[in-house]
């Protein structure tokens, strides 16, 4: 005979009074550590207290440092002394009064029941005591998963050590993004398996350790991650060793919100875990099988018909007006056909017709068939939106990307101060280095350019014609009728005249690819009359300046062209004049034109020869090498290894990630938040899945109850309604899926026109990435698999009785 359950007796009384204690003393320790204006010291163990982990310790801990901020700021008076005190007492008390509020009920003394022994039916999620093994899994599973995903990550992206003989070159890592994406898969695995585990063993959904679990071990770290950045202690002592987690945390620029998502995301393994758990062993039994379960929910709800299917993709790619109306015709003309060729058959075979009126009304939709193609079409829009929307973002950002790189470089070394005179020497080091496939030098600065038209303020960069084309896409930028090759030999620069009678290219010409034709010959110049000598002679030839090289915007802007004049003004470098100090200036000659597709680049950027801007600039050297790198993604580690390479200190360097870091942080933040707007849609979808299933579940009333009296134990029941709803998903997954890539496919193939003026690009760009392709889909069959698990358990608590009593 089983012993009777103990049960828990609460005394309200008791527990109201001793809330309100304690909540008067919370009030007087507030007054006293406002009057100690200790706050600051305060609030982070106070919110640890909270939190649960060792509340009395804390709060003691917390109250230690009001004295210490009174002896160093100002000596509280005797009332201050008095609230703490108070304050303290109160606390204390009012747990206490609510402990001893809370009491197990003593066993009872009666005899056993005449129903003792008897064998009762299961309940699935029938209520037991708490189990502090379940909560061991369930909290130290979410432990256990943040845990797994930081050491991973950092791992990974510094490097695993195979040999210490030849670290350099049998170390294994990855790229942060690549990375924090394994480490994330793993930590989603066990937090899965940690929940599945618990639940099998509970062999219930046990709910209450759940919530506690995840409250008392699973926030702490992403709280404390969010402090870190706000608390100067956790900065210095966790800072070094939390650096890979927080910069790819930092890729959106908002690391907090990093942290949270990936939370949600572990919690959310964690149900996943404990729902499949729950249902594999939910009837005293580990029962893993699912044919017969998946067997019925096809025949329930028939998802994969050709005519739903078909249906729900018509509206998908034309619009809801287009097929529907179609659709009615259709059926309204096969209604037509069909009755009036059953009222010609009941004339001569009354029991035929009656047949055939019978299979007709069979094929009408019942209202749930409706529903479930409501909810597959649902789900479907929403896929749809997430994959064309993402894939939209992500060509805006790859387009961004190709042109900020295309122009600046993936990395930059320099020195924390100075110049590098030693340059040649830097790079024959650097070209060591596995990872780095081109370098340039550069000397840069900011300067005022000056044209007989205009005057704006560039930044003026020194190159060297014959590198910068293996780190940057410049060469390929140049308009027909200049080229960097003229940097180094100026006096081939046509000059204004000879251009313009030669028929140059305007500026609005299109890149041609190459370094245009910068290699032509001037034609010979006509022989003009002097006016005074009255003699035929060749004009004087123009002075040969040093090149210049001026984006299309600005070029426009200054009114210039090719082989025209332009004065450089540096504010910075002083010559004495006549009149004392005056700024440096330099007259320069046109030599080409270049044009990136970025309004700020082609408005603000100019280039010369590195051995002008030095001389211009007084620079020996360079200031610092470009450099381009095999894989952009993993550009800070090898930037970090150039630096090693080279000493270290005073050499640093600093990757395109970083100079760039609010603009692609703006455009990953913008993509993240797009996404949850839309998934939106599908949590929509996933309201109409719960209604169908719940339909469903009336509808079959009849037939769970028959299941169940046959031996279908609870645990079936809710794989046959889960399966239902998965089907569901997976149908409109399925279908956004292929809709979505077919929308993509059509705005890259026909385009979709935008104005120049406005936008830096001619058409609306599309980039379909594979990872948030499928991310796409799992999360609608994620949304409608946890949208199935109420009308699943609803579904096995159908009593046989009372589900066959009627019939």
């Amino acid at each position: 005979m089983q012993t009777a359950e103990r049960q828990t007796v609460y005394r309200w009384g008791l527990i109201w009074a001793g809330s309100l204690v304690a909540l008067v003393g919370f009030v007087l320790l507030g007054v006293a550590v406002s009057r100690s204006q200790a706050w600051a010291e305060v609030a982070s163990s106070l919110g640890v207290s909270l939190m649960g982990w060792g509340s009395l310790l804390s709060t003691l801990n917390a109250l230690s440092i009001i004295p210490v901020e009174l002896g160093l700021k100002q000596p509280l008076a005797l009332g201050g002394t008095q609230f703490l005190v108070a304050g303290t007492l109160a606390w204390l008390a009012g747990w206490g009064i609510l402990a001893a509020g809370i009491r197990r009920a003593p066993a009872t003394t009666e005899g056993p029941s005449p129903a003792a022994g008897a064998t009762l039916y299961p309940r699935l999620a029938g209520y037991r005591d708490f189990y502090w093994s379940t909560l061991g899994a369930y909290g130290g599973g979410v432990l256990l998963a943040e845990m797994v995903l930081i050491l991973l990550q950092t791992l990974l992206s510094s490097g695993v050590q195979l040999d210490e003989a030849t670290a350099a070159s049998s170390s294994w890592k990855l790229a942060p993004p690549w990375a924090f994406a394994v480490a994330l898969l793993v930590a989603c695995g066990v937090a899965f398996i940690s929940g599945a585990i618990g639940a099998a063993r509970a062999k219930r959904l046990s709910l209450p350790e759940a919530t506690i679990g995840v409250f008392y071990l699973g926030l702490p770290i992403p709280i404390l991650l969010t402090l870190l950045d706000r608390v100067s202690i956790l900065q210095a002592r966790l800072g070094p060793l939390l650096r890979e987690v927080t910069y790819v945390a930092g890729l959106i620029g908002r690391p907090e919100l990093s942290y949270w998502l990936v939370f949600g995301l572990l919690v959310l393994m964690l149900v996943l875990g404990i729902n499949s758990g729950f249902v594999a062993a939910g009837s005293g039994r580990l029962d893993l099988r699912a044919g017969f379960e998946l067997f019925v929910a096809r025949r329930h709800v028939a998802v994969f018909r050709p005519s739903l299917l078909l249906g729900t993709m018509a509206v998908l790619m034309l619009g809801i007006v287009p097929p529907l109306l179609i659709y009615g015709i259709v059926r309204a003309v096969e209604a037509a056909v069909e009755r009036t060729r059953i009222r010609a058959l009941g004339l001569a075979d009354p029991l035929a017709a009656a047949e055939a009126l019978h299979k007709l009304k069979l094929r009408e939709q019942s209202p749930t068939m409706m529903m479930t193609a409501l909810s597959v079409g649902g789900v479907g829009v929403g896929v749809m939106a997430l994959i064309v929307v993402l894939s939209v973002m992500s060509g805006f950002e790859i387009d961004l990307q190709q042109k900020i790189l295309g122009t600046h470089a993936h990395a930059v070394v320099s020195k924390y101060a100075g110049d590098l005179p030693e340059y040649p020497k830097l790079m024959e080091q650097i070209a060591k280095v596995p990872g780095v496939i081109g370098q340039s030098p550069f000397i840069t600065n900011q300067v005022m350019i000056v044209s007989d038209g205009n005057v704006d303020g560039v930044v003026i960069k020194g190159i060297d014609p014959d590198t910068v084309g293996s780190v940057t896409d410049l060469p390929g930028y140049m308009l027909p009728g200049g080229s960097l090759e003229y940097l180094k030999k100026p006096e081939l620069i046509l000059s204004d005249r000879v251009r313009r009678g030669a028929g140059g290219p305007m500026l609005d010409d299109k890149p041609a690819g190459g370094q245009g034709s910068g290699t032509q010959s001037a034609p010979e110049e006509e022989e003009e009359e002097d006016p005074i000598i009255g003699k035929r002679t060749k004009p004087a030839q123009e002075q040969v300046l040093a090149g210049i090289v001026l984006g299309r915007e600005l070029a426009a802007a200054l009114r210039v062209v090719v082989g025209d004049k332009v004065n450089i003004v540096s504010p910075l470098g002083t010559e004495l004049g006549p009149q004392g100090p005056m700024p440096k200036s330099r007259v320069f000659r046109v030599a080409g034109v270049f044009y990136s597709g970025m309004y700020e680049y082609d408005a603000k950027f100019v280039y010369i020869l590195l051995d002008e801007a030095a001389k211009f600039f007084d620079v020996k050297g360079a200031n610092g090498i470009d450099l381009k790198v095999a894989d952009i993604d993993d550009a800070r580690h090898i930037a970090a290894e150039v630096v090693r390479k080279l000493g270290s200190y005073p050499y640093r360097a600093r990757d395109w990630s970083e100079t760039n870091r609010n603009l692609f942080s703006a455009l990953r933040l913008e993509k993240l938040v797009m996404g949850i707007i839309l998934s939106i849609i599908i949590i929509v979808a996933a309201g109409l899945i719960v209604a169908t299933v719940i339909m469903l579940v009336l509808e079959k009333r009849k037939e769970i109850s028959v299941l169940k009296a046959l031996g279908v134990p609870d645990g079936g029941i809710v794989k046959i309604f889960l399966a239902e709803g998965l089907q569901i998903g997976v149908a409109g997954g399925l279908l956004g899926l292929l809709s979505g890539l077919a929308w993509c496919l059509f705005i890259e193939k026909v385009g979709i026109k935008l104005d120049p003026q406005v936008y830096y690009i001619p058409a609306l760009p599309v980039k379909i990435e594979p990872v948030q392709t499928i991310l796409a889909v799992v999360i609608a069959v994620l949304v409608t698999y946890l949208a199935s698990i109420y009308p699943a358990l609803k579904a096995s608590s159908v009593e046989p009785v009372e589900g066959l009593k009627a019939e």
